[in-house]
């Protein structure tokens, strides 16, 4: 059963990546995959209504992620419709690419450290698509931003969903993970960087113009902007401080973004509802990326269901004799899987009473978790969402930036390994 799960994950998971030359949409094979895995695990289970138990627990977490997406996708579409983006756009005074893919690529890196590395993504995305419109650009424009927002957030607490559950179940400290993962993250981001820089061609910029330019007021323009990353920003501490979920401090922050535009254009309401309210945009949010996410990651829960993923676990620590070794291949492997079932597999395997607080091995995974997942596009939730957003395909991005990823990756467990004497 277990085997039959995994072969038709790869089968899967292979017609994904070939979505171009089959011409099927991603979300439509991401859909049919989680369904079929449920269903032979509803068929070959003792008891169904366990399943459907253990499916109801699983829909817990995707729901969140899924209310953030749409939350920070909704807020992000709002403040472009009011040409806020104009406020960084306007004051990026490089007019070449390269200059601008270091620009990119740094914001992105610092912010995704203190704000939620999804929505760094969405937001930097939005930015870039102002500049970058030729597909071969947009690809390592695209790859870049994913590698710094998850290099970005693996070296802090709150960065990151993974490390947020170290953090919180007491395997890592906020001083540890900074002064032991922040090198090799830089390292992450920064060789891939190095080489994109000498990939994309040092042409002139041109930035593509929006005909609704002149429509919205300035004021409107620059206190939308505001309060919308803004409070995009305060996600994370809204959840330090109340303890609640994300996609709450989201959902929140999309109420006042929502009350706030309705009432800057009360008596101008004919425009508002066509064109600049929260209702039109979330018209305008690609609905099929956020169902090929739900696919994606119903598939991993099914695997981690059936067993995949505790087999998996088992043999790797049946079979690697140095143990600093399992969270690097955890980190390679959440270039398919989801690394948060990855990282709770391994906090349950390995007590703190046998592995303590900011014990190398706990560090290394936190980056490992963090920055594995940029691999492959649909590795990461940056990834997914950058898909969505930018259209660059599976293929294009294995293509391209995956061997980026995979130098960057590697050059940071070094660097990690030189950093606290690790044997490897």
């Amino acid at each position: 059963m277990t085997l039959l799960l995994l072969v038709i994950f790869c089968l899967g998971y292979l017609a994904i990546s070939l979505e171009e030359p089959l011409k099927l949409n991603k979300a439509a094979l991401g859909l049919f995959i989680a369904v079929l895995l449920w269903t032979l695990l509803a068929m070959f289970s003792h008891d169904v209504h366990d399943i459907h138990q253990i499916l109801s627990e699983h829909l817990a977490p995707i729901a969140e992620i899924i209310f953030f997406l749409m939350g920070a996708m909704t807020i992000v579409e709002v403040i472009d419709r009011h040409q806020g983006f104009r406020l960084i756009t306007d004051r990026i005074k490089t007019r070449h690419k390269r200059s601008l893919l270091i620009i990119l690529g740094v914001v992105t890196f610092v912010l995704s450290s203190v704000l939620d590395n999804l929505a760094t993504t969405i937001v930097m995305i939005a930015i870039m698509s102002k500049f970058i419109t030729e597909l071969n650009d947009k690809t390592l424009f695209t790859g870049v931003i994913v590698i710094a927002a998850n290099a970005g957030g693996a070296f802090s607490p709150i960065g990151d969903i993974t490390t947020t559950m170290l953090w919180i179940g007491g395997q890592i400290s906020p001083l540890g993970i900074l002064t032991h993962t922040f090198f090799p993250s830089l390292a992450a981001f920064a060789i891939p960087l190095l080489v994109a820089f000498f990939l994309v061609k040092n042409d002139e910029l041109q930035p593509t113009s929006s005909p609704t330019d002149s429509s919205v007021k300035t004021s409107h323009r620059v206190l939308v902007f505001s309060v919308g990353v803004g409070a995009l920003i305060l996600v994370p501490f809204f959840k330090i401080v109340t303890g609640l979920p994300p996609f709450m401090g989201i959902l929140g922050a999309l109420g006042v973004v929502w009350i706030m535009t309705e009432f800057l254009h009360r008596k101008n309401h004919h425009t508002f509802s066509t064109r600049l309210s929260v209702t039109q945009a979330l018209r305008e949010i690609d609905l099929s990326s956020i169902l090929f996410f739900v696919g994606i990651l119903l598939a991993v829960s099914a695997l981690e269901t059936g067993g995949v993923l505790k087999h998996l676990a088992q043999l790797l620590e049946a079979s690697v004799s140095n143990k600093n070794f399992i969270p690097i291949f955890l980190g390679g492997i959440s270039a398919v899987f989801d690394n948060v079932p990855l990282v709770a597999a391994s906090m349950q395997m390995y007590p703190l009473s046998q592995v303590p607080m900011d014990n190398n091995f706990w560090l290394l995974l936190a980056y490992t978790a963090g920055t594995g997942g940029s691999m492959l596009i649909i590795g990461s939730a940056a990834g997914v969402t950058a898909m969505g957003m930018t259209k660059v395909s599976f293929g294009n991005y294995a293509l391209r930036i995956a061997p980026l990823a995979l130098f960057g990756y590697l050059a940071g467990i070094i660097t990690f390994a030189l950093q606290s004497g690790l044997g490897l």
